[in-house]
């Protein structure tokens, strides 16, 4: 072999090194626009109950869950409970024993010691969850509980970290705004403006139970300021964003969209786009 001969194929192995090396690298790393976390796909699972005063949820949250499946790629799954509310179920609850994120978006109901105990290891496994409005009285069921169901009234203030104090008047709605010095929250990213108005009541929840609890946004009627958007971890290690906006026409104000859709990836873990 000459040295010519040599030369080139020492070349040629450089060259298909590189080639080698490139392709490697291209599947370690995501394409641009694309994040590391995209090639799990995440399940969401949505708890919501359906009466006249659950704000429309089964009307308002499978829309909103679309627009999770098909502009973030998430898995989505929306379980509308069914029965009394002294003794109702989720269909197939069990599905959140494999879900990433379930989301409560569910006025006083109590459920099967099963069911109730499903919801329960999902939490203490340190999984997370985000509660929507009325999810700060989810399982506060009223009335007479049903054999084999109970009610779950330390929710809000073991989980969400608050208390159920009452709500503002629904005709003055919310006047709602971002935190000052918290526009830097990866949930926050993206708002402008930092206020509106909500049409829904405000409600009262301060002093939040959870001193270490970051607020994020809060609602105005009158001169009474209440906390209704914040971020939490409970004693188990859950990441908990709680909001107590969803009106329905909350839905259709980009601010509040972002805010919940912030919140979830925020929940996730999850760079937020």
């Amino acid at each position: 072999m000459n040295l010519t001969t040599a030369y080139r194929n020492n070349l040629w192995k450089i060259a298909m090194s590189v080639l080698f090396f490139a392709f490697c690298l291209s599947e370690a790393l995501p394409l641009k626009g694309q994040r590391p976390e995209q090639k799990k796909k995440y399940h969401i699972v949505f708890l919501i109950s359906e009466d006249p005063d659950n704000y429309e949820a089964p009307r308002t949250i499978p829309i909103f869950a679309e627009a999770l499946t098909k502009k973030h790629g998430f898995k989505v799954t929306v379980i509308l409970g069914e029965g009394e509310r002294t003794a109702f179920r989720y269909p197939n609850l069990e599905v959140i024993s494999q879900a990433d994120l379930v989301i409560v978006f569910s006025r006083r109901v109590a459920l099967s010691h099963e069911q109730l105990a499903l919801i329960r290891n999902y939490l203490k496994q340190g999984k997370p969850l985000v509660g929507i409005r009325t999810a700060h009285h989810a399982f506060s069921a009223v009335g007479e509980i049903k054999d084999g169901h109970e009610a779950w009234p330390e929710f809000p203030a073991e989980i969400l970290g608050c208390q159920n104090r009452g709500y503002g008047p629904q005709e003055l709605g919310t006047e709602v705004a971002v935190v000052p010095g918290s526009e830097k929250h990866p949930i926050l990213k993206g708002f402008e403006p930092g206020q509106w108005h909500a049409d829904g009541s405000t409600y009262h929840v301060a002093p939040l139970l959870d001193t270490k609890a970051t607020i994020l946004v809060t609602g105005k009627v009158k001169e009474k300021v209440e906390p209704a958007a914040w971020t939490r971890y409970t004693a188990d290690g859950s990441r908990v964003f709680y909001t107590s906006l969803g009106y329905p026409s909350d839905f259709d104000k980009p601010q509040f969209n972002n805010l919940l859709v912030n919140g979830i990836f925020w929940a996730l873990d999850l760079k937020i786009p």
